[in-house]
């Protein structure tokens, strides 16, 4: 037994937990403010964390990186994946922004090869289908139409996907976490900052509250979706990640009301199952490759 592996999966569980919070206050957020204000304050926020918290606990590594040229893609994919799921939540149910949650392990295991070079085993494929039967089902129980939710939910997956893939590959050639956590959301902070004069609103101190409380949440998920992804592979992670709909689905009905169809808990229970299948494989199948 694996135990990186396994403590990969634990750390996105936990990655879980922090996002389905965040994702709350990302929905609650686009009810009042446009993408900038939230992304301009918690960017940053997020980034003064990662180089507080370097400099408080050397031994996490420094947020200097020697791939400038990765980084800046994984950057951009953030600063978009940021964007696009923005603007799902506030076209979408809560839950129905699971959908596109729930792509993103197909859209790893597609670009696995070609990204990072990993095989996706036959036993993966098999899990994945089960995942993407799943998906279908889902469609099939009457999704809210808004195509421009949609759009951007699948636009979210995408480049989400990617960003995390490029951390993937990153962690292989320099593991530095906090200078993953860094400069993503550093870009994301200053390009929100370049539009937030055109959507500026005010704010109470209320607001101000959430906002912290929202890149607060968000550092803790960045640094354990790079800290997993030094353990386990994409297409491995991010069935797991699904784990969150547990949470969404209560939250949902906690804040909004929104109660889900049946069939929709089924489907994801389903898909959830298929990752930790997937996890279990990778775990009873292969070496330690990286440490915490």
């Amino acid at each position: 037994m694996n135990g990186a592996v396994l403590k990969g999966g634990a750390l996105v569980i936990g990655y879980s937990v922090f996002i389905a919070l965040a994702d709350a206050i990302t929905k609650r957020v686009a009810e009042g403010f446009a993408a900038p204000q939230l992304f301009a304050l918690s960017g940053l926020i997020v980034a003064a964390l990662a180089m507080l918290t370097a400099r408080a606990v050397p031994r996490l590594g420094r947020v200097s990186t020697g791939l400038p040229g990765l980084m800046l893609c994984r950057t951009v994919f953030t600063i978009l994946a940021a964007l696009f799921f923005f603007e799902a939540f506030q076209h979408l149910m809560f839950a129905e922004v699971f959908l596109y949650i729930a792509l993103m392990p197909l859209i790893a295991a597609l670009f696995a090869h070609p990204i990072l070079g990993e095989r996706v085993t036959p036993f993966a494929w098999a899990a994945l289908g089960i995942a993407f039967m799943a998906i279908v089902a889902l469609c099939a129980t009457g999704l809210e139409t808004d195509l421009h939710g949609h759009l951007s939910g699948t636009a979210a997956a995408l480049t989400g996907t990617l960003s995390m893939l490029l951390a993937r590959k990153m962690t292989r050639r320099e593991p530095r976490i906090l200078a993953q956590v860094f400069w993503p959301n550093l870009g994301l902070g200053l390009a929100s900052l370049a539009m937030l004069p055109f959507v500026w609103r005010p704010m109470g101190l209320g607001d101000v509250a959430v906002f912290l409380g929202y890149g607060v949440l968000l550092f803790g998920a960045r640094w354990l979706t790079v800290a997993a992804l030094r353990l386990i592979p994409a297409h491995v992670a991010t069935p797991l990640m699904n784990v969150q709909f547990i949470w969404m689905i209560g939250l949902g009905a906690v804040i909004w009301g929104e109660v889900p169809d049946p069939r929709i808990i089924l489907g994801a229970t389903i898909i959830t199952a298929a990752g930790m299948m997937l996890l279990w494989a990778d775990a009873l199948t292969k070496p330690v490759s990286a440490s915490a």
